[in-house]
């Protein structure tokens, strides 16, 4: 049997500005109702001349818990990271990438994923 190729892409992107995580963290991007979604870019830039650092977040709806992926990450003025090289995120439907700093505005967080409908998520 061959796996179905059939799939969604959505690309996200934010420029933090909380300071904060958990719910009071910036949404960088939501998983759908009936969607798992795959993880396959999350990128973070620093368009400022002075370094900052970012702290990225998953939220899992199940848990209703938030789980740090990175933690207080510095970024080098004009500058970027690369989070997901070769390994991959799995969320579920509700499930969240969060971001938030220590202040600055100059940071940005972009996410793309592949987005697979399954009808059992709500």
């Amino acid at each position: 049997m061959v796996a179905s190729l059939n799939y969604n892409s959505a690309t996200e992107s934010i420029t933090v500005t909380a300071t904060a995580g958990g719910a009071s963290s910036n949404v960088v991007y939501t998983c759908p109702n009936f969607y798992d979604a795959i993880v396959t870019f999350l990128h973070i830039s620093n368009g400022a001349a002075s370094t900052d650092n970012v702290s990225i977040q998953w939220y899992h709806k199940e848990a209703d818990a938030y789980y740090t992926i990175v933690n207080n990450k510095s970024i080098a003025g004009q500058d970027v990271y690369n989070m997901i090289t070769g390994d991959r995120l799995y969320l579920h439907a509700g499930d969240k990438i969060t971001a938030f700093n220590g202040g600055g505005s100059n940071l940005g967080v972009t996410v793309s994923v592949e987005e697979h409908y399954n009808p059992n998520r709500t």
